[in-house]
């Protein structure tokens, strides 16, 4: 409200100051009918604004004057002297109660009435009462013309690519320290220039929301409805010129959502809902674009019905709406000269609105996406870009393409050769692993059709606001700060690009959206918060869906899973009574329910619990999804439960039971010193238990390698002090009080594991 009240103070201002003239103007010729007009339409604005603002005695004096000045006009009063005086008294007192607004100060209101009173017909001329008019308030600020404004803009963005241009050629030759500091203050200075130079086009959208309670009123009022108007984001900045060519599209959706959207109090009452309908108006900056969402809590889209009305008006082939989806079938409001309504009213039901509000939007590089909940409601997101900015970015290549991403949307940079990165593909999904943490893998020379794009050996991790995934390129080339401007509404329908610069090489280059690519590429990530308040968060876990060797399709928690690979059917061997995998040098546990028979190669799940690893072969991974936590359970052999997919019951794999059942350890195991006695048993005889037990084993120690346990022969005794930890074997069933018969395999496990323990 106080940046309202400030514009209002210098818009009347301005006024006043071109108006003086017009008033002298007409006092000496009231029949002058252009000079009139322009003091009515003054008059006018100041009496609209102050109802808005709140502001009693300019409303008052505005609308006295107004009322006679309207009766000039349509004739029905004379502008004799008497008048045109008074007229004049109400402009000056108008004038003087603005400065006293600027200044904070108070201007008394008694000689108001008589103001007021001398503009009736016939009064005698109010003798004139010296006022005690406040000092005009300094002004801090001036009203610039856009296309000024532009220019400035157009000046800063050359004077950053200069800087760019400079920079980058004195890092090619040998930098003396005094031309080093020079540049850094050039850089210092361009950037806040930079940066006022920006923020003096941006105003806060809380101008674009202004009028919304007004036109959410007044268009319940005439549809019988209640709405409640929620706000958010109000100080969330975009540039004024597009705050101007969105205040229609955005006036034409919340008329609709209060239309079409909300129930009428009766039908909200039946169905179990608040009589008073919600609508939520939100403001937030993803990047370099502005995201308005309308959402409201009414009927939602009835995709059924504007299918059925698109088929009788023939807008698509009936073989094309009989295969869309509930999304694409969402999409239908825009076609042109479609309506859900049967019949026209003052607000809807012509077919025309929602098809040119997003013609308007594309045409200033924008979007508009819907989120359809049938029953409960509808979202609508408009996103806008910044018109002008200058954005910190990263280049990046793909192929022989050169591409921007906002540095504020890059988390980190790693490349695809480092030991802490696993790619996979899970079904027909790529998956990176950067440090144990899995993300949707996509190939930008793949996605937006790079043909030579072939090395992307580099992943930048994009932080979305739905959830992160990675982006493989070829290189990452270098930082720049670029003026970012819309591109063609061709390149941004795609949603592939956020907009388009112009860097110091002269070459054009697309600025990558990397919410834009995540929707294009289908990804979907898991919401980190229920969607209605009022309801439970129901808990689900991520599973693996898997098409297992007997042919039934099985669950299994994906967190159990560490990769997926392809071996071939001969590194697996039935020894020792279960199936195990060859891995290197080590024999993994291998589980399968199902024939490896006429197979060459199968699927392997790796699984590990962190401490040990275990394998399982299926026949196919399909695809991950979201099920319930709380299974049908079972509880016989390896199936922990049943959970329904779409309708159809699967069963989910006991993980607990699969590692209960063994499985090879993979983390840093005891190691066991064996204090040979030259006869070899040790070896033979007490290294393969040992090793099965999950120790590992060694007869001399490496340089700086110590033992967590040493086993020696009785009759050997200790012959090094070193060792703390000492199991004794003896040779004889019966004997010493803390020796272990060298064959009671539980008692010398047991006896290990206390050692360890100790």
């Amino acid at each position: 409200m106080d940046e309202l009240l400030q514009e209002f103070i210098s818009e009347t201002r301005e006024t006043l100051e071109a108006l003086s003239g017009e008033i002298v103007a007409w006092e000496a010729d009231p029949s002058d009918r252009a000079r009139l007009d322009a003091i009515f339409r003054f008059v006018h604005t100041v009496k609209g604004s102050c109802g808005f603002l709140d502001l009693p005695r300019l409303a008052r004096l505005s609308h006295a004057a107004e009322d006679v000045l309207g009766a000039v006009r349509d004739g029905g009063r004379t502008p004799d002297t008497t008048l045109v005086n008074a007229v004049l008294a109400i402009v000056d007192r108008i004038g003087e109660l603005v400065e006293a607004i600027a200044s904070g100060g108070a201007l008394e209101s008694g000689s108001d009435e008589l103001l007021i009173a001398a503009l009736v017909e016939d009064a005698a001329p109010a003798a004139p009462t010296p006022a005690a008019v406040p000092v005009r308030a300094v002004s801090r600020s001036i009203r610039l013309n856009v296309e000024l404004l532009d220019r400035m803009m157009s000046g800063m963005s050359d004077m950053v690519l200069a800087r760019n241009e400079l920079a980058r050629t004195l890092r090619d030759r040998p930098l003396e320290p005094h031309i080093e500091a020079a540049l850094e203050r050039l850089s210092l200075t361009v950037a806040d220039m930079r940066d006022t130079v920006t923020r003096a086009r941006m105003q806060k959208v809380d101008a674009l929301f202004a009028a919304l309670p007004r036109i959410v009123r007044d268009t319940a009022a005439e549809l019988g409805k209640s709405v409640t108007l929620s706000v958010q984001g109000s100080d969330v900045e975009l540039d004024r010129e597009m705050i101007e060519l969105i205040r229609d599209p955005l006036a034409h959706i919340i008329r609709n959502a209060v239309d079409h959207g909300l129930e009428s109090p009766d039908e909200r009452r039946a169905i179990g809902k608040r009589e008073s309908g919600e609508l939520l108006v939100s403001a937030r900056q993803s990047g370099n674009h502005i995201v308005i969402e309308i959402t409201d809590d009414g009927r939602g889209i009835d995709t059924a019905r504007l299918t059925s009305k698109a088929r009788q008006r023939k807008l698509r082939p009936d073989a094309e709406l009989a295969a869309i989806t509930e999304s694409q079938a969402a999409e239908l409001v825009f076609e042109p000269g479609l309506s859900s309504r049967d019949t026209v009213t003052a607000v809807s039901g012509r077919g025309v609105g929602m098809d040119v509000v997003r013609a308007n939007i594309e045409q200033i590089g924008g979007r508009v996406a819907l989120r359809n909940r049938p029953g409960r409601g509808l979202a609508i997101a408009i996103h806008v870009p910044l018109t002008l900015s200058i954005l910190s970015t990263i280049i990046v290549r793909a192929g022989s393409q050169r591409f921007a991403v906002a540095r504020s949307a890059v988390e980190e940079i790693v490349t695809s050769r480092s030991s802490a990165v696993r790619l996979d593909i899970v079904g027909d999904t790529a998956v990176a692993t950067v440090r144990g943490r899995r993300r949707p893998l996509l190939n930008l020379a793949e996605l937006i059709g790079v043909p030579d794009g072939r090395d992307a050996n580099t992943l930048a991790i994009i932080a979305t606001r739905d959830g992160d995934y990675a982006l493989a390129v070829d290189e990452v080339l270098d930082t720049e700060e670029l003026v970012v401007k819309p591109a063609s509404p061709a390149v941004m329908a795609t949603g592939f690009y956020a907009g388009m610069t112009l860097p110091d090489s002269g070459r054009p280059m697309l600025l990558l959206d990397g919410a834009g690519l995540a929707a294009a590429a289908g990804l979907r990530f898991e919401k980190s918060a229920p969607e209605e308040e009022s309801a439970a968060p129901e808990r689900s876990l991520l599973a693996l869906l898997i098409q297992d060797l007997d042919g039934q399709r099985r669950l299994i928690a994906l967190a159990a899973v560490d990769r997926i690979e392809t071996v071939d059917v001969d590194r697996i061997r039935l020894t020792g009574g279960r199936h195990r995998l060859s891995v290197g040098d080590r024999a993994v546990p291998l589980h399968l329910m199902g024939s490896l028979a006429g197979r060459n190669e199968v699927a392997v799940l790796r699984l590990s619990d962190g401490m040990s690893e275990i394998a399982y072969a299926i026949a196919e991974a399909i695809e991950i999804v979201e099920v319930p936590a709380q299974l049908s359970p079972v509880g016989t052999g390896l199936i922990a439960g049943v959970a329904m997919l779409a309708g159809e019951q699967i069963e989910m794999v006991d993980a607990h039971a699969l590692f209960a059942g063994g499985g090879q350890a993979t983390g840093e195991r005891p190691l066991c010193l064996l204090s040979c006695d030259g006869s070899g048993w040790m070896d033979a005889f007490l290294r393969p238990t040992l090793e099965g037990a999950g120790y590992r084993c060694t007869t001399a120690l490496a340089p700086g390698e110590s033992a967590a346990v040493t086993l020696v022969m009785a009759e050997q005794g200790i012959v090094a002090p070193v060792f703390e930890n000492v199991v004794q074997l003896r040779r004889e069933v019966m004997g010493g009080d803390t020796s272990v018969y060298r064959y009671d395999r539980a008692a010398l496990i047991a006896a290990v594991a206390s050692r360890i323990g100790a």
